[in-house]
């Protein structure tokens, strides 16, 4: 399958923005006092996880669209989307949809997921699909639920199948052709406690991996840091960067953790540490 929605400009580099690094109530928390959601360092301020992928021949992606999403795509300078990538149904990835509308002016923008998350977006955004009254407008979607790997122009696209407690859920991994020889590989993988070990070989040794990572502290659904930081190990990861925090740490003692994991074990071969709202990074 390939897809090409008209946002080409020819970059040379694959981009990743980190557009939310936060859990599902976001960072600071309504209600809280914290010291972290009180922390005045702004890699501390974490919105719901979301990420936006410009690839080398322009082409955008957006993995996941939670209720911050006007607010994120305003930030990274988001001016059209070839496609949207959905992890799972749930709020925090999924309830920012309706921003998508300014950006489907011109044609709908096609929506890849699982066959589940299809039902439950189609039954949550109902109005999306149906005949509605003129004015207010609503956004021009697509769905396809996909299992298989497929392209949007030079990215090529794999949905990995995830646990997320009892949910079935997907991660993404996005390879692209580099400019003489070999490729550029980049898995994402938020709101999981449960690699299966058919998805090991779909993911292995990518150049950069975001993977959720929820605390120090274990959780029914979620990675913690341990856990997080063992899976990108055996994924063989050359870079990993934690997503999907929480207010239980600040971004800096998140950091030191890190640095004291690979330590303590004499591990060198993987750098990782604490993604940030914000974060802009480049593969080549």
């Amino acid at each position: 399958m390939l897809v090409q929605n008209g946002c080409f400009d020819h970059t040379g580099k694959m981009k990743i923005t980190v557009m939310g690094s936060g859990t599902s109530h976001g960072v600071p928390v309504v209600g809280c006092s914290c010291p972290v959601c009180r922390s005045s360092d702004m890699r501390d301020k974490r919105m719901r996880a979301s990420l936006y992928i410009k690839g080398q021949g322009g082409e955008g992606i957006v993995i996941d669209t939670g209720p911050e999403f006007r607010i994120q795509a305003v930030r990274a300078g988001i001016g059209c989307l070839d496609a949207i990538l959905i992890t799972h149904a749930h709020a925090d990835h999924i309830h920012g949809l309706d921003d998508i509308r300014p950006l489907s002016r011109e044609q709908p923008i096609p929506v890849f997921t699982s066959a589940q998350t299809v039902s439950e977006i189609q039954e949550r955004f109902s109005y999306i699909f149906k005949e509605t009254q003129a004015g207010g407008g609503k956004p021009r979607l697509t769905l396809s639920a996909v299992s298989v790997p497929f392209r949007i122009g030079g990215l090529y696209c794999k949905p990995v199948p995830l646990k997320h407690g009892i949910l079935d859920v997907l991660g993404w991994r996005i390879d692209e052709e580099k400019p003489g020889a070999g490729r550029t590989s980049f898995v994402y993988l938020t709101d999981t406690n449960y690699i299966p070990p058919a998805s090991l070989p779909l993911i292995a040794k990518p150049d950069l991996l975001i993977i959720g990572a929820l605390r120090v502290r274990p959780h029914t659904t979620h990675f913690n840091f341990e856990q997080a930081v063992t899976a990108a190990l055996e994924i063989g990861a050359k870079r990993a960067l934690l997503t999907h925090i929480c207010h239980d740490l600040k971004h800096e003692e998140i950091e030191t953790y890190c640095r004291n994991f690979l330590r303590l074990r004499g591990i060198e071969e993987i750098s990782i540490a604490p993604a940030y709202d914000g974060l802009e990074l480049c593969l080549e």
